[in-house]
């Protein structure tokens, strides 16, 4: 028995592979293998026994994944296109057309203020936390008349190296004139390699670089900026001073992460002439004709939480599954964005896909020393949520 070639081809076609106005077609696991079945068939005889448990049934079944498996690669090549639909190398390479390219692992940084005697040149400075850990500064620091400067030092760690308020305050490298270093806010967290989602996110604001909005060209040209890890920006086009406090005719970047030096340049070469700047930190920066420009952005307020998430468990439930529940209910904290809302209802979905063998009573968060509660907490535009594992109390019912 055999076929002819006008019923291969009817045949065959259910497995060609087509692009039309809604995207790539492939065909799924199970026509691929039934057409393959029926074509066995086709050749062999109607009543050849093809199950799972047969040689001809596992040779199809051989033949149809490596089909599938050649039209996964397919797809994954038409995808790879895309910066949205990318991934993986294929998103690294892609985004290069963009000028942009995928950030690798960073080092924590933090924002220090120096005193000492003025004309005082700190050279490859480094200073140490209370945790025993090095940071360095600039390789070249002056103090200024002023007696004090506020430089941003980065961990030599690469990765998540933690430092609180008043913690980097210990001179590791003397230096005649140095009198004192400490830092005022929380270091900003290094990262790992940046993910697929971060980066797309922003190759986004990347094609806003040369944009008609020159805002969005603004956060685009901060977001590419080494080391920043999170940022928002407000602007105030009306003749008064906003709700947030910013002034009439001026923009307020905030920013995790990066050198504020660096930082600053950004938003300089890439503002509209004449807008002014609103921020806690002030940089001094020089333009190509030689003029120095005063540009201010602000860190990110870390704003502490506690948490309680209550469960009753299941049979098959062990504490391992407990750790897992607190572990994701701060990964949630730790990528929520800066200025927004902690939602307890998000909360409660992060804790129940956490794991399995248990129902969730109840999560209550409150910000650090305020009574626990089901209830939303509002962030300010330049507040940023933050949640130690050690503050997130896990209660198992009997």
């Amino acid at each position: 028995m055999s076929m002819t070639q006008e019923q291969i081809e009817t045949l065959t076609s259910n497995l060609r592979p087509y692009i039309d106005a809604s995207g790539l077609h492939v065909p799924e696991y199970a026509t691929i293998k039934n057409t393959l079945i029926t074509a066995w068939r086709g050749i062999f005889g109607d009543d050849l026994y093809v199950e799972p448990d047969s040689q001809d049934g596992q040779l199809i079944a051989v033949f149809a994944l490596a089909l599938l498996d050649t039209y996964n690669a397919l797809e994954e090549i038409y995808l790879g296109f895309s910066p949205s639909t990318a991934t993986g190398e294929n998103l690294s390479r892609v985004v290069k057309i963009n000028g942009i390219r995928r950030k690798t692992g960073s080092h924590s940084t933090v924002d220090v203020r120096i005193v000492g005697v003025p004309g005082t040149t700190i050279i490859n400075g480094v200073v140490r936390s209370a945790a025993d850990d090095k940071w360095d500064l600039p390789p070249s620091v002056v103090i200024p008349a002023s007696g004090e400067i506020i430089v941003t030092v980065t961990a030599q760690e690469e990765g998540a190296v933690a430092a609180a308020p008043g913690e980097v305050n210990e001179i590791a490298t003397p230096t005649r004139g140095w009198q004192s270093v400490t830092n005022a806010a929380a270091a900003a967290l290094g990262a790992s390699a940046e993910s697929d989602a971060e980066l797309r996110q922003r190759q986004a604001y990347s094609v806003a670089l040369p944009s008609r909005t020159i805002f969005a060209g603004t956060l685009g040209a901060v977001a590419n900026v080494e080391g920043v890890q999170k940022y928002t920006g407000f602007e105030n086009d009306s003749d008064e001073t906003d709700t947030n406090g910013i002034p009439a005719h001026s923009i307020a970047v905030i920013v995790q992460g990066g050198d504020a030096q660096e930082i600053a340049s950004a938003i300089l070469h890439k503002k509209t002439p004449g807008c002014g700047t609103f921020g806690t930190t002030s940089e001094t920066i020089t333009d190509a004709d030689g003029f120095t420009n005063t540009i201010r952005f602000s860190r990110p307020v870390s704003v502490a939480l506690e948490a309680q998430i209550m469960i009753t468990p299941e049979s098959g439930y062990v504490s391992s599954i407990g750790d897992d529940i607190r572990a994701a209910v701060v990964e949630y904290i730790e990528n929520l964005a800066i200025g927004q809302a902690v939602s307890v209802s998000q909360l409660v979905s992060v804790a129940v896909r956490a794991g399995s063998y248990y129902d969730v009573s109840s999560v209550k968060i409150a910000k650090a020393g305020q009574t626990l509660a089901a209830s939303n907490i509002a962030m300010a535009f330049n507040e940023l949520a933050a949640l130690d594992i050690d503050d997130v109390e896990l209660v198992v019912s009997s």
